[in-house]
C-alpha cells in the first residue's frame, strides 16, 4: 500500500496498511500502530481480537508503539489491556486526548500498564515520544 501519512508524520513514515472495521480504523506504519475508534464503539478483548490478530500479521516481529488517537468518544475495558501487554513486540502505549474527560480516563487506564505509557494532547507529541521509545528498544 505505502501511502503518505494522514496523521502528518514525516514522509519517511508511510502507511503500510489500513484496517477498517465497524469499531475502528487502524493505521499501520513501520513501527507505529495508530488506533482510532469509531464514535460510541465499545472496545474489549472480544470485540478487538480480530483487529489484534490482523495487526500482528501486518507488523510481523517489528517492535512497535501503539497510539490510541482518541478523536471520538468510545468505551474501553481497561482490564483487557493485559492482552496488549502480553504482546512482546509492543514496546509502549500512547494516548492522544482531545478533551478533559479522556485525559482523566487515560490517567486511570495508565494504571493498568506495566510497559511505558504516556498521555499527550497532540498526535505530534505522541509521535516524538514513540520515536524516542523505539530508539531505546533498539539498545
Amino acid at each position: 500500500m505505502n501511502q503518505s501519512s494522514p496523521h502528518n508524520f514525516p514522509e519517511s513514515d508511510l502507511v503500510l496498511d489500513i484496517l477498517e472495521t465497524k469499531l475502528a480504523t487502524v493505521y499501520f506504519y513501520k513501527n507505529i500502530v495508530v488506533f482510532e475508534a469509531k464514535e460510541g464503539a465499545t472496545i474489549s478483548y472480544e470485540t478487538s481480537l480480530p483487529m489484534l490478530l490482523k495487526g500482528l500479521q501486518i507488523m510481523k516481529n517489528r517492535p512497535l508503539v501503539y497510539i490510541a488517537n482518541r478523536v471520538h468518544s468510545y468505551s474501553v475495558n481497561p482490564t483487557d489491556f493485559k492482552y496488549l501487554e502480553a504482546v512482546p513486540t509492543i514496546k509502549g502505549f500512547a494516548f492522544v486526548n482531545y478533551t478533559e474527560e479522556t485525559r482523566v480516563n487515560s490517567k486511570y487506564e495508565g494504571t493498568f500498564f506495566k510497559k511505558p505509557f504516556q498521555s499527550f494532547d497532540t498526535l505530534e507529541e505522541a509521535y516524538r515520544w514513540t520515536q524516542s521509545l523505539l530508539q531505546l528498544a533498539k539498545k
